[in-house]
């Protein structure tokens, strides 16, 4: 009788088990550190967008603050000659575009608001960051106004709309992030 060379089905299934046990302990991990690479990144676009309303506003002070993220933006992805009041070129293509395509899973939107008595400069904004999709890209709602202060929702109710009112942002369901 001949000896034949090679593994044995149950070894082959012991090796497999193995390897699925191994995956069904890292994937969870990475989806987790995926998720709040996520909301970094989306923390440091509010930084820098709040950054580039102070900017836009004290370049056009007869507009105030900008009204949209694309007035933020060069007009499109291949530069900026010339900043005007329409694309100001203050924020990269990726991030005026966010209010429509996601940037690292989150989505922006970006409220202004005139001033009182029928003025005609935007004096506040609400600027809301939230998951593209709830669980996968990431957890937490951000927003921010025009102190500047970024604030965090926890977010239990999944939702994966940014913010857009002042008074929510400020509100109790909103902490100051740390």
């Amino acid at each position: 009788m001949r000896k034949q060379k090679g593994f044995s089905l149950i070894e082959l299934l012991i090796v497999v088990a193995i390897i699925l046990i191994i995956a069904a302990i890292a994937i969870p991990n990475l989806l987790r550190a995926r998720i709040a690479a996520n909301e970094s990144s989306a923390v440091a676009s509010l930084r820098t967008i709040n950054t580039g309303q102070v900017t836009y506003e004290m370049a056009y002070p007869t507009v105030g603050y900008s009204q949209a993220l694309s007035t933020l933006g060069p007009p499109a992805a291949t530069g900026c000659p010339t900043p005007t009041q329409t694309n100001a070129c203050i924020i990269d293509y990726a991030l005026s575009q966010s209010a429509t395509t996601a940037k690292s899973g989150y989505l922006f939107a970006l409220n202004a608001a005139l001033g009182a008595n029928g003025g005609t400069t935007y004096v506040t904004y609400v600027l809301g960051a939230a998951p593209q999709s709830y669980n996968q890209t990431g957890v937490r709602r951000f927003c921010s106004i025009e102190d500047a202060v970024i604030r965090f929702d926890p977010n239990a109710g999944g939702s994966t709309t940014p913010e857009s009112a002042s008074a929510t942002c400020t509100s109790a369901t909103y902490a100051v992030l740390q």
